[in-house]
């Protein structure tokens, strides 16, 4: 992109009552961001859903000059962008009517031929949700995803250092500028985020961390990725919101379910009971879910991870299921030399542990 055009883009999102969505339409009318400063107003206005009030003050010289401040701001601090045409825009957020048409990026950040999911949740994060994502990373860890969220207290932050530990590529979306760091607190895990991913960000330098900046940024977080999973979160929080943007893309949201009096689970168990996200119990449902196609020797690292979770017979049965598939319980007890009884329980246990699913007719596969 031209030094022109990173201005007009600039000014297109200075300019009060034009939004991505009304900025998309400009430019493509226009055929680029400069050359809508060149076209009349007459003719933006044939423009379907363009009226007097949008363009009201899109040729003020003031955004042009707000512009070329923030661009010396830009250049100084050498900071990388996307625009949205461009092939290293994220692919999964162009898809998206309402995406910004300006990411401004830094880090390490390689979004190629990659899983993508971003992970959301409470701000008040507890010790279930932690060990949950410490476990689930671990799970996840062979297949390489790219682990995307908001640098916020709890959740956030704990699957961020959760995918930087198990040398995850993590990505997290901010609410402000990339000339600060909210909270604060949170500055010194900024180093090790870059080097393991990096900060995504549509806020200029003068941007403040407001609530509705927040709001705002869920989208990019929804639409960056394939899913958005939910693991801890109260009846009302913006990472519902996150999973409402998600749903709304028609992308796969997840939620990790917990205690019916638990605080922190009534959001989540409210998602799954009202059928909006598909309940998440480990790693594997959400490899089974989104259909990745996984190699040899990434089934059997996962394996490997999970069996961390099972005990013998629990691994013993898990085995027989991989290998001859779905089997009716009496079958698994005959080969696996148990009393139906302890067959049946320990099923039980591990279907709550996410690695198996029963299916009609009584039988049982492994995820």
């Amino acid at each position: 992109m031209t030094t022109d055009e990173l201005l007009a883009v600039l000014r297109l999102q200075h300019t009060p009552n034009i939004g991505d969505v009304t900025a998309k339409k400009l430019i493509a009318h226009c055929g680029s961001p400069s050359e809508i400063f060149n076209t009349k107003k007459a003719d933006l206005l044939q423009i379907e859903g363009i009226g007097t009030h949008v363009l009201r003050g899109i040729y003020d010289a003031e955004h042009q000059e707000a512009a070329e401040d923030e661009f010396a701001i830009i250049e100084k601090k050498g900071w990388r962008y996307s625009y949205f045409a461009d092939s290293s825009y994220p692919q999964y957020l162009k898809h998206c009517i309402d995406s910004p048409i300006l990411l401004f990026k830094e880090g390490d950040i390689d979004l190629q031929n990659r899983k993508i999911i971003s992970v959301v949740g409470t701000r008040k994060i507890t010790s279930y949700g932690q060990a949950f994502c410490d476990r689930f990373i671990e799970d996840l860890a062979p297949l390489d995803p790219i682990i995307v969220s908001g640098f916020a207290y709890g959740v956030d932050i704990a699957i961020q250092r959760a995918a930087i530990k198990h040398g995850l590529q993590t990505i997290g979306c901010l609410a402000h500028g990339l000339n600060q760091i909210y909270p604060k607190v949170h500055a010194k895990f900024v180093p090790d985020v870059n080097k393991n991913g990096g900060f995504f960000t549509e806020f200029w330098s003068t941007s403040k961390p407001d609530r509705e900046n927040f709001l705002k940024r869920n989208r990019i977080i929804a639409g960056m990725s394939e899913a958005t999973i939910v693991i801890e979160s109260a009846e009302k929080g913006g990472s519902l919101v996150t999973a409402d943007i998600a749903n709304s893309y028609n992308r796969d949201v997840f939620a990790v379910p917990g205690r019916s009096n638990d605080k922190y689970s009534s959001g989540c168990n409210n998602l799954i009971k009202q059928q909006r996200a598909h309940m998440l119990t480990s790693a594997a449902d959400l490899v089974y879910l989104l259909n990745w196609d996984v190699s040899e020797k990434e089934t059997k690292n996962v394996q490997k991870q999970l069996f961390v979770e099972l005990d013998d017979t629990e691994k013993s049965i898990y085995t027989y299921l991989q290998k001859d598939g779905k089997q009716l319980l009496d079958s698994i007890a005959l080969e696996c030399r148990l009393p139906i009884f302890k067959t049946s329980s320990t099923l039980l246990n591990m279907e709550m542990k996410g690695v198996i699913r029963p299916l009609p007719g009584k039988l049982f596969e492994a995820i």
